[in-house]
């Protein structure tokens, strides 16, 4: 049964303090509950219609509360939402001194939107490892685990002291890459496999800090004529162009 104080309790999960406190999140929707379902985390109850669950059945050993849709509107976070709701558990702190292949490196992403699409598209070029400021957009907010699509179940994501991290990395033999305005042109740079790729704020990029500890500079050239006042690309969509580039070169 859906109890007001259950209610509550998923409601108050849109909150970071209230996921940390309680160690969870939430995932909704038919194609992210199959998903979750089928990987390693840990679901600790699932909300759903009863039409779901006659078809999930054979993939998960966890007993539903079986709901209505009028039900499920009560605890979703989508405008539409449609049939589950899960409640996971947080997976734990890895480790952040394990350095192989490309990583991505989030200096202060705040974008909930760019923090889902920057991890699906990095799961997508087999990129499985985002360190990311602790002033990054927590990644496991109902609106950034939407836009990742399934592949925040497949990407391990590490909120860590970035200089520590970065130098660390150094010391393994990775090169340290960095998104710049003033970089190389990505296209006649050769481009180490082994490397961490940095991505910056929004609207700020790369702090000065972070700036201090990059190896190579590297830019998307513009291409575009006749204009002084072209904005830079969403961070989103430089990422996909940076690994996009790195893959091909490997």
């Amino acid at each position: 049964m859906l109890t007001k104080n259950k209610i509550k309790f998923i409601k108050s999960l849109e909150s970071k303090k209230h996921r940390i406190k309680n160690n969870c999140f939430v995932v909704e929707g038919e194609k992210m509950v199959i998903e979750l379902l089928e990987s390693n985390f840990a679901t600790k109850e699932l909300f759903c219609t009863p039409e779901f669950y006659s078809r999930i059945k054979q993939i998960t050993k966890i007993n539903p509360i079986e709901v209505s849709e009028s039900e499920l509107k009560k605890i979703s976070f989508l405008k539409t939402p449609n049939q589950a709701l899960a409640i996971v558990d947080l997976p734990k702190v890895e480790s952040s001194n394990n350095f192989t292949g490309l990583n991505l490196v989030l200096d202060n992403i705040q974008d909930p939107g760019n923090l889902g699409t920057i991890i699906r598209t990095a799961n997508w070029f087999g990129v499985d490892r985002i360190y990311c400021s602790m002033e990054t957009a927590d990644a496991f907010a109902p609106k950034v685990v939407q836009a990742t699509m399934g592949a925040i179940f497949r990407t391990k994501l590490i909120y860590c002291d970035l200089p520590i991290t970065i130098n660390n990395a150094k010391h393994s033999g990775l090169g340290i890459y960095g998104t710049l305005l003033n970089g190389d042109n990505i296209y006649h740079t050769k481009l180490n496999q082994n490397a961490l790729i940095i991505l910056g704020n929004e609207s700020k990029g790369i702090s000065a800090p972070i700036e201090k500890l990059i190896d190579y500079k590297i830019k998307i050239p513009n291409y575009t004529t006749g204009s002084q006042f072209m904005e830079s690309l969403n961070v989103g969509i430089a990422n996909a162009i940076v690994l996009a580039e790195f893959k091909r070169q490997s």
